[in-house]
């Protein structure tokens, strides 16, 4: 049977050229609207791939629901028509609709191929929730080995890849992870008015600051402080983000996104019949929100077997519910430890939970929420210079997060807490010890606590540990990683 004969015996060629022109309205000669003026950080790096990708490989944009991958590649579209690009030459398809998942992948590209005969022009394909589609591996591999005039350009909210698709992808595609909004991109979608607040590249050039530079610094940073605690209650999603009301913004984030992947994702594309238990194991990691990952003990407490809670916490990692963070080390270390579990947005458990604003009294709970969202920043700030994260522990002591870049290992404490106290920054010198390390930093609250302490004791000594807000910390990762992507674009 013919592809084309299949697509035929689904739906009429009238039906699935109704549903394409729904979404193509470029073919009409009509532009696309309704377009937010803001972009996401990742928008950059996607129309680079586009336009002029640095080799010929498909682009992957994976992420959780409703990050806004869609309205990327629209814009991206947008930047196309823009700049030249003949409309009939570019293809948006997204497999959530119904009758374009029946077609499959192949027969919906054979489809357009009809109404499109070929030349010398450059295509361009934006498959939306590729993850759909049976074989796409196989598929995006044969394209980019034998389609050299076609550009393709993939999202999946979950991309269950296997070893055999993993290996045929390398070289083949290129992946950029799109994760929920920064605080920066928070504050711009907000239209927030940004203090006169001075950029830096890196942490380490605050060690150079003077101790008023700092005050002022912090001075300025206050007005941020409350758009920070709403960040950490809206969450990172951009429909979120924009909804006037906590209660319901917290209520879209439960039933849109949560929801969707826990009782449609997951049984489309794992096949999950126990949607239930799966909702039992995401409402722990949600109440132990950055807490050590004890399969066993899970297991246990919710009567499931080891084998199952694990494929569920492989599965909510791979639909980008979750982060997982193993302990510092090499080799037996890392085997015979347990890893963290961090959710993929501050405001998910809370959400969950039903916290509203009472988070922000919850002391315990809002240092949690505090110290996943700074994980996801320093994670989206530097995962693509390939840094590797871990967290230390040993019966006494920890260290939340631990950063190796090259030859360079940094740690960071995050104490979301009034009164930090020296009993505080035991962990951190205890490790900075180990690894005779001179650079710490700790991740405080108080806009007071911005400082920069010299430790001169006979264990630690020439030990600097900058102790800078929280709030401060994330409004620079995420402006530098503005930045960076500024520069590739330019």
């Amino acid at each position: 049977m013919s592809v084309l004969y299949h697509v035929e015996m689904i739906g009429t060629k009238q039906e699935i050229y109704a549903v394409l022109r729904e979404y193509n309205p470029w073919w009409s000669g009509v532009p696309e609207i309704d377009l937010p003026d803001w972009k996401r950080v990742a928008y950059n790096e996607v129309i680079t791939w586009v336009q002029n990708p640095p080799s010929h490989r498909a682009v992957i944009l994976t992420g959780a629901r409703q990050v806004g991958k869609t309205t990327i590649f629209r814009q991206a579209i947008r930047k196309l028509i823009e700049s030249g690009v003949s409309p009939e030459k570019i293809l948006y398809v997204t497999f959530d609709h119904p009758l374009l998942k029946l077609c499959g992948l192949e027969g919906v590209i054979k489809f357009w191929e009809e109404l499109n005969p070929k030349d010398d022009e450059v295509e361009y394909l934006f498959l939306d929730e590729i993850q759909y589609t049976n074989d796409w591996e196989t598929w995006i591999k044969h394209q980019v080995d034998f389609k050299k005039k076609r550009r393709i350009a993939a999202t999946g909210s979950a991309m269950p890849i296997s070893k055999a698709g993993a290996e045929s992808g390398v070289g083949r595609w290129n992946t950029i992870k799109l994760p929920t909004l920064s605080f920066y991109e928070y504050l711009r979608i907000k239209k927030v008015d940004l203090p006169n607040i001075p950029d830096t590249e890196s942490f380490l050039d605050v060690f150079l600051w003077s101790e008023g530079k700092k005050l002022k610094v912090a001075e300025d940073a206050r007005t941020l402080v409350p758009h920070f605690h709403e960040y950490l209650l809206r969450g990172g999603f951009p429909e979120t983000a924009m909804v006037k009301n906590i209660q319901i913004a917290q209520k879209l984030l439960r039933e849109d996104i949560v929801d969707k992947v826990l009782k449609r994702d997951m049984a489309a594309i794992y096949g999950v019949r126990n949607i239930l238990d799966l909702e039992k194991v995401f409402l722990y990691l949600c109440i132990q929100d950055g807490g050590i990952l004890d399969i066993t003990k899970i297991g246990e407490n919710l009567q499931m077997t080891r084998p199952t809670v694990n494929n569920f916490i492989q599965y909510l990692e791979s639909a980008n519910l979750v982060y997982r963070l193993n302990p510092y080390g090499y080799g037996k270390q890392i085997l015979k430890g347990k890893p963290k579990v961090y959710l993929a947005d501050g405001a998910i458990a809370g959400s969950m939970l039903l916290k509203g604003r009472q988070l922000l009294e919850d002391s315990e709970k809002l240092g949690y929420t505090v110290e996943t969202v700074f994980f996801k920043h320093l994670y989206t700030r530097y995962y693509r210079q390939s840094i590797r994260l871990s967290y230390w522990r040993t019966k006494k002591h920890e260290v939340d997060v631990v950063a190796e870049i090259g030859d360079k290992t940094v740690p960071f404490e995050v104490k979301y807490q009034g009164n930090i106290s020296r009993s505080d920054f035991k962990g951190l010198f205890e490790f900075c010890k180990k690894q005779n390390i001179l650079r710490a930093y700790m991740i405080s609250r108080e806009l007071s606590d911005f400082t920069t302490n010299s430790v001169n004791t006979k264990e630690n000594k020439g030990l600097q540990v900058l102790v800078i807000p929280a709030v401060l910390a994330c409004y620079w990762l995420s402006k530098s990683e503005l930045d960076y992507h500024n520069d590739l674009d330019n």
